[in-house]
């Protein structure tokens, strides 16, 4: 009799600790989505779904499992897939002679998904390059190229920093330390057009926009042209876009600058709400002469 108040205090107890689910906040400036999500509410996500819980960090962390893997049709001949769903790929296994790729099998066209590389230590080379690109993309060269990103059909960031689409240059960030391991996440938006990196956790703004007008399928790239490099597939994670999200697109697509916004007039909360997605970055220089 006398544990039934305790036994009933426990259970005021879990109530009062368990954590609400809280939105996916947003970060200005860069255009990243950045979850804070509190650590019981991902240990209770993780008992949930042991075998694909979301990372750490994670910009849909509030959306659903994705499970794609990379294609064994459309490979260079100098990928190798292994692990579990072949979601591992081994660029040259021997030696390097040449650029080799390898598309994912997701279609990204009209969603919003974000998926994370862990990529091995042998970052070193030419060119090891993360991004997306349609059918038309090429995914091997006999040659060491930036390919992804070398014509219309790719835009991609290769390891040292530099953005690549129509073959022209971008400074994009820092170069990856070389013969270090890393994890790249990429979060494609294809109700706003965007493109955006993250590395080892961290926001590295937009990257590219303008991919809402692509009416050709666009599909994940990656590519190295680095002898035995892995790159693993840890997290892939989609999201179910609302009226609202597809509503401020149409308008940001006309509204280029705060200024521009604040002009309107609107109501705070629908201004904010707008301005989430404004990035309000200098523009990327070209790349002049580069090593790369």
């Amino acid at each position: 009799i006398q544990q039934q108040p305790v036994e009933r205090q426990q259970m005021q107890m879990q109530v009062v600790l368990t954590p609400r689910r809280r939105r996916v906040g947003v970060r200005r400036g860069g255009g990243c989505l950045v979850t804070q999500a509190p650590p019981a509410q991902a240990a209770k996500t993780q008992a949930a779904s042991p075998s694909s819980p979301p990372p750490r960090f994670c910009p849909l962390a509030e959306g659903v499992e994705d499970n794609w893997t990379w294609s064994k049709r459309h490979r260079s001949k100098e990928v190798v897939l292994s692990g579990p769903n072949c979601r591992t790929v081994h660029f040259h296994p021997n030696w390097s002679k040449g650029t080799a790729g390898v598309q994912g099998k997701r279609s990204l066209n009209n969603g919003r998904y974000y998926w994370e590389l862990h990529v091995s230590q042998r970052v070193f080379g030419t060119s090891i390059m993360f991004g997306i690109g349609t059918k038309s993309a090429r995914l091997h060269a006999n040659a060491f190229r930036n390919m992804i990103g070398e014509n219309e059909h790719s835009w991609g960031l290769s390891h040292k920093g530099v953005l690549w689409h129509k073959g022209v240059a971008l400074l994009y960030t820092k170069r990856f330390r070389e013969n270090h391991s890393t994890q790249i996440g990429v979060l494609f938006d294809g109700i706003e057009g965007t493109v955006t990196y993250y590395k080892d956790g961290k926001c590295l703004g937009v990257a590219f926009r303008g991919l809402e007008q692509i009416d050709e399928p666009l599909y994940p790239i990656v590519s190295s042209t680095a002898a035995k490099t892995e790159m693993t597939l840890k997290c892939t994670r989609r999201e179910f876009v609302n009226l609202q999200d597809r509503c401020r697109a149409v308008i940001m697509r006309r509204v280029r600058s705060a200024a521009q916004l604040e002009k309107l007039k609107l109501p705070l909360p629908i201004s904010d709400y707008l301005g989430e997605v404004m990035d309000d970055r200098e523009p990327l220089r070209q790349v002049d002469n580069y090593d790369i």
